[in-house]
């Protein structure tokens, strides 16, 4: 286990490669394993970093509430102790919108960005009580019962390969940190002028049955960043990193050759 401690707590983290660095943010509730497949494709022409969230996989748990710009400020943490400038910065759902605050506190420091599965829009009033509610669940009854329940919106019923990665992730996740993470993100800003402000290549990929973060939310997204481009992946849901690794790691790599 290779960890780090920056922002006062311990990161978990793969760094594999060599070359112009790539960096992926995994999602809710899961950790950088998800990113298995794009780790392994791309080593052969880039220093890819993964690393796990705060409250996640390997990295120190924090109850409470831990809003996008401390997960934000953690990501880049974690690049200045790697001596990481520069970067081409990646993230799916929750981790997205973290891609999203990154490039609002620091948009000096991205050559390009990866928004897959996500959405700009602030949340609404039903959205933040329904967060706190499943926090205050996911702290009462643990993983198991939400993971069972939202396994097959998270991959498309006939992935089940997917499905059993993501599954162990979700069953393995931290109640605390997951409820912390949840409590955030019910605070979560409006993006839209932060992506109408990106001057980097951009890629937007979605699953075409997505039913958490739907086509037309990225095509929100793909209207305001100027010169992006979407892909959707299809035949899976919310995961198409892990559902479609072939199709999604194309995407990518015409992304990568932009920057």
């Amino acid at each position: 286990m290779t960890t780090a401690t920056v922002n006062g707590i311990t990161i978990g983290y793969d760094d594999e490669g060599s070359g112009e660095p790539l960096v992926l943010v995994h999602g809710h509730p899961f950790d950088r394993s998800m990113w298995r497949p794009q780790v392994e494709h791309f080593t052969a022409t880039h220093r890819v970093i993964a690393a796990d969230l705060r409250g996640y996989g390997e990295s120190t748990v924090v109850p409470g509430i831990t809003p996008l710009p401390v997960f934000a400020t953690d990501v880049v943490a974690l690049l200045d102790h790697l001596g990481i400038d520069q970067f081409v910065l990646g993230g799916l759902s929750m981790g997205g919108q973290i891609v999203m605050e990154c490039a609002r506190m620091f948009p000096g420091r991205l050559k390009g960005l990866i928004l897959a599965d996500t959405f700009a829009q602030p949340e609404t009033e039903e959205g933040r009580r329904k967060r706190h509610q499943m926090a205050d669940r996911l702290l009462r009854e643990g993983m198991s019962g939400y993971a069972t329940e939202v396994l097959w919106k998270m991959v498309a019923p006939h992935n089940t390969a997917a499905g059993e990665h993501v599954s162990k992730m979700m069953h393995n996740a931290p109640p605390e940190g997951a409820a912390a993470a949840l409590r955030g993100r019910a605070e979560r800003p409006d993006y839209t002028g932060t992506l109408e402000a990106v001057t980097v290549p951009t890629l937007i990929v979605v699953g075409s049955d997505d039913e958490y973060t739907p086509v037309k939310d990225a095509e929100y997204m793909r209207d305001r960043v100027p010169g992006s481009t979407l892909v959707v992946v299809d035949g899976a849901a919310h995961m198409p990193n892990l559902e479609r690794p072939d199709v999604f790691n194309e995407a990518v790599a015409g992304l990568l050759a932009q920057t």
